[in-house]
This record gives structure tokens, C-alpha cells and sequence, in this order.
């Protein structure tokens, strides 16, 4: 399952990012502030600001933060208007990336992403080049502390999930896109921490790259993509090589 699972990207997000915990908190809140301008401030009547506030705390968001960001959201003095907008591309040897954005400037969100995909060995394509290869899954990540496979199963059958996945510090459970709510939700209440809650686009096959230097740009292209303020999600379908072990 090397490269297949999105709890090894996570982890491999959380490392970079754990020295830049602003940038995720400014991701964070411009979802939060979208969901709050669709649907209202109170979580209990809006699933997506329910999932973010979720997911926020995961993150380790504080509590000041996102109250912060739903206040804000929430006034009228709020001018913000951000837009969804998913850019589709190649990157070295052809693999498939899908970057999923909220902007307020989509000229300025294109033509960095343009300049990235251009630097490191790829380019930027037409709505539609690549998605095909990939399918849209509700995933959620919870800890495992010594849970039993079981348990889970039954947990995860009761809450309506698909599938589960054990991994040695997580398990990550599918579900169709628009369970999603309601299947973190039931995962919360049953005592599991999420680490993460998404609609993720997942990839029907997979690109190996085997230069190394290659390897690097595709590294660099992605840290480039995931650093961009605009940019909320990146998916791809690069089966990256194993981190070596360290002594």
C-alpha cells in the first residue's frame, strides 16, 4: 500500500508544516469563512462548518481562532469572497496532479501555479485533463491507540462508512462524498479522534518516477503547491518511493 494511502500524505503534510502552523490556521479560516457565508454560524445547523471546526481542532487550531473566524465570517463589515477553483496538470513523467483553491484573485492563484508547474518539470493543463483518472472518496482519518479491527468494523458499518484501512498509528476510512458528515460525525460521538475528515480525489492507477532528480522536482513542485496560500488541497497520483528508515 506504499504511496497509496492518504494517511502517509498526511503525515508527510503534517512534518512540513508542523514550524508553520499559521498557514494552516489561514487555510483553515477561509474554508471556515466560506461555510459560514453558505450556510450560517451555527455548526449544528451546517454539516461543512461542523466537519471544519473538526477539523480545525485536529489541527490544533485554537479555540480564540475559530471562534475568531466564524465572527468574522459572520459580519457584515466581511468583504471576502473567495471562490472554488480546481486547476488540473502534469507533473514530471506525466503524473496526474488535481489542486483543489479558494481564492479572491483567480489571475493571480493561475499564474502561480502556471509558474510552478512550469519550473519544476510539468505544466498546468485544460479542466479535465487528468481527472478522469482519479475518484472523488470521503475519507477520514482517526488514531489508532490500540484499536481493535473489530470494533472498528462494527463502528464503521453503524455509522454507514464503505471500507477501513489499519495503518500503525491511524486508520482511514472510506465513505461516499456525501456521507462525509455524517460519518465523522458518528465517528466523534463514538469517542474516535479524527485527525482529518475530506472529500479526497483518489487514483485509479499510479506513476512511478525513478530519476532522481525528477523525483526532487515532483517534491519540490508539490511542497511549492501545498505552501501557496490559495491552494487548500493537492492530489496526485504519484506512487512516491519509501522514506528511508532512521537509525
Amino acid at each position: 500500500m506504499s504511496g497509496h494511502s492518504k494517511w502517509s500524505t498526511i503525515k508527510r503534510k503534517k512534518e512540513k508544516t508542523d514550524g508553520a502552523r499559521a498557514k494552516i490556521f489561514t487555510k483553515i479560516g477561509r474554508e471556515i469563512s466560506v461555510a459560514v457565508k453558505e450556510s450560517g454560524a451555527d455548526p449544528n445547523n451546517n454539516s461543512k462548518l461542523y466537519d471544519l471546526i473538526a477539523k480545525a481542532k485536529a489541527n490544533n487550531v485554537p479555540n480564540d481562532n475559530i471562534d475568531r473566524a466564524i465572527k468574522k465570517a459572520s459580519s457584515e463589515g466581511n468583504k471576502n469572497d473567495y471562490v472554488d477553483m480546481v486547476y488540473e496538470g502534469y507533473g514530471p513523467c506525466g503524473v496526474a496532479v488535481i489542486v483543489e483553491a479558494l481564492t479572491d484573485n483567480k489571475n493571480r492563484t493561475a499564474g502561480d501555479l502556471r509558474h510552478y508547474f512550469d519550473k519544476f518539470g510539468g505544466n498546468l493543463g485544460q479542466t479535465g485533463c487528468v481527472s478522469f483518472m482519479f475518484e472523488r472518496k470521503g475519507i477520514v482519518v482517526v488514531e489508532n491507540n490500540k484499536l481493535s479491527e473489530d470494533k472498528v468494523m462494527e463502528d464503521c458499518m453503524e455509522v454507514g462508512a464503505n471500507d477501513f484501512h489499519f495503518e500503525e498509528d491511524a486508520v482511514e476510512i472510506s465513505c461516499e462524498p456525501n456521507d462525509l458528515h455524517i460519518v465523522n460525525k458518528g465517528l466523534i460521538e463514538k469517542g474516535y479522534k479524527v485527525l482529518s475528515a475530506d472529500a479526497v480525489m483518489v487514483p485509479s492507477t499510479y506513476t512511478t518516477i525513478d530519476d532522481p532528480d525528477l523525483q526532487n522536482k515532483m517534491s519540490l513542485l508539490l511542497d511549492h503547491l501545498e505552501d501557496n496560500d490559495d491552494v487548500q488541497q493537492v492530489f496526485h497520483n504519484w506512487e512516491m518511493p519509501d522514506e528511508p528508515d532512521e537509525d
